[in-house]
């Protein structure tokens, strides 16, 4: 039977003080796994850590850490190692969006604002936890993309890109890393968290998306854990590079 037990293993999860990152900590604090919960404000992480650790007691640290700086990664990663000894899990969570129109009219503050917290510190977090633990004991990695990263959308060229680049940092380092650490990418759709709220909360795109979706909604945080939970497990000992779309349909159904 597959196995989904965390038990014993120590999981990092980036942009975990709300949304998709407290889910999926949550999520992989319930199958066993101690979770250090990082993102950039401490009071927001406390809540969260709180939160998890009421239902699941001793499971959560929290860990204020800015994913576009690499001396607060580096950080992050020794308190893990520090506190548990070990990293079996990152989840890369972490994201930005600073700029909402056509690709051509951003400028390049916005462009390396996005793309250090979006794809750098995915790549450099990734390195940083391989050689402190992954590359010796082996470990999953699992990065948070976006079904914009799949297909253009309106107003959402710089984020999108960034999400593309992350579809194929998980591809090339399941390509280099795959006999010892497996790296697996979910691509969801648009979920009701805070932020996406200045696309779900819109009328007009709202209304657009969920005519375009076989299941006439949009997601809930919760809707990704149980995903996230499997591909970091020895349930999906064999799932190495995947793109899970996480989208109700969505994307092929539009």
């Amino acid at each position: 039977m597959p196995d989904f037990d965390l038990s014993g293993r120590v999981a990092i999860v980036t942009g975990a003080s709300r949304g998709l990152g407290t889910a999926i900590a949550e999520g992989l604090a319930e199958q066993g796994a101690r979770v250090v919960l990082s993102s950039r404000k401490q009071d927001d992480l406390d809540r969260a850590a709180i939160g998890i650790n009421q239902r699941f007691p001793d499971r959560a640290l929290p860990v204020a850490a800015h994913a576009g700086r690499e001396e607060d990664l580096r950080r992050l990663v020794e308190t893990t190692m520090a506190r548990h000894g070990r990293i079996d899990i990152l989840v890369n969570n972490a994201g930005t969006n600073p700029y909402f129109g056509p690709l051509i009219e951003a400028d390049s503050g916005v462009w390396d604002k996005t793309f250090d917290v979006n794809l750098k510190g995915y790549w450099l977090l990734s390195q940083l936890a391989v050689k402190a633990w992954m590359e010796e004991h082996g470990g999953a990695i699992l990065n948070i993309a976006s079904t914009g990263g799949l297909r253009p959308s309106v107003g959402l060229g710089v984020y999108d890109l960034t999400k593309a680049g992350v579809v194929m940092l998980t591809r090339q380092l399941a390509r280099e890393l795959g006999g010892k650490v497996r790296v697996n990418c979910i691509a969801p759709g648009l979920f009701k968290t805070r932020f996406a709220e200045a696309l779900w909360a819109n009328e007009e795109i709202y209304n657009r998306v969920v005519a375009n979706n076989p299941m006439g909604r949009i997601g809930r945080p919760e809707e990704i854990a149980g995903a996230a939970c499997f591909l970091v497990s020895d349930a999906a000992s064999y799932v190495n590079g995947a793109v899970l779309v996480i989208d109700g349909g969505g994307t092929e159904a539009g």
